[in-house]
């Protein structure tokens, strides 16, 4: 009985050792990955806010799924709910009514202060007589050759409207043209420059003198001269406009109009370009 046991017991401590060694083996094989502390806090705050609970998703995967999300319903949301609407076309003709209901609404208010531009009065060459009319148009294919850039049909517009008003038709013809020829956008004679009230003009002309600059922040300065004056421009470097050439024909557009004792000036600024009626385009 006694070697019985004794043999049953010297098994029983075998087995436990053999399977001692096989879980050893298993640890050994599949070792535990750990998070840090800083994990687990930052998982802490994850799972348990308010907005993140249900998805499993950290708090930065579960804001941009969000907004994702609010992405696409806001894209895909059409009121006929087809692949080919035409929401687009319908915004823009309620945005072009829109914008000429407030465009009619001004001219009314502003009528008060000049009438022409009520937007019910018609045009003012219905108000002359045949005669009228007739020097009207003459006068206006005059001024066309004259002012580039200009059709007949406005200038002989203008011409209507100050006759109209009582001027007679040589006034009429002379306030048209400074008018006109002021007007922005349009290159203006060198002249004219001081007269202009506007803080930008364009003038065309040559150039007729360069001198050296006094300061390291200016590119060039010299002189452009037309048939009607002359004026000083300046270039500065930051504006990147090419250099010019003495001698050169030359047009400035929104160049900047500055005094000094008494004397205009203007210069060439980031807002301003060169064309070079002679050359072509500069770079070439």
């Amino acid at each position: 009985m006694s070697t019985t046991n004794e043999i049953g017991n010297e098994l029983s401590v075998a087995q436990s050792q053999e399977q001692d060694d096989e879980r050893v083996e298993v640890v050994e094989e599949t070792a535990e990955l750990r998070p840090t502390v800083e994990l687990e806090i930052q998982a802490k705050v994850d799972l348990n806010h308010p907005e993140g609970v249900g998805r499993g998703l950290t708090l930065e995967a579960e804001e941009r799924l969000l907004a994702r999300e609010w992405e696409i319903a806001r894209t895909r949301h059409r009121i006929d709910k087809g692949q080919d609407s035409d929401r687009e076309a319908r915004t823009r003709k309620v945005a072009e009514r829109g914008s000429q209901k407030r465009r009619t609404e001004f001219q009314k208010r502003a009528a008060s202060v000049d009438p022409w531009v009520d937007p019910e009065r018609d045009d003012p060459r219905t108000e002359l007589s045949q005669d009228e009319l007739a020097i009207v148009n003459k006068q206006a294919a005059r001024l066309d050759e004259k002012l580039p850039g200009w059709t007949r049909a406005a200038i002989s517009r203008r011409l209507a409207k100050r006759i109209v008003d009582g001027a007679d038709v040589m006034s009429a013809v002379v306030g048209t043209f400074e008018e006109l020829q002021a007007a922005p956008g349009h290159v203006i004679p060198i002249a004219a420059v001081w007269e202009v009230a506007r803080r930008e003009v364009d003038i065309r002309g040559t150039v007729t003198q360069l001198w050296e600059p006094s300061h390291h922040r200016i590119s060039q300065v010299g002189l452009l001269e037309d048939e009607t004056g002359r004026v000083k421009f300046t270039a500065w470097r930051k504006s990147g406009v090419p250099i010019v050439r003495e001698g050169e024909q030359v047009e400035f557009r929104s160049v900047a109009k500055n005094w000094y004792e008494g004397r205009c000036s203007v210069a060439l600024t980031g807002w301003s370009t060169i064309y070079f009626p002679e050359r072509g385009q500069y770079w070439e």
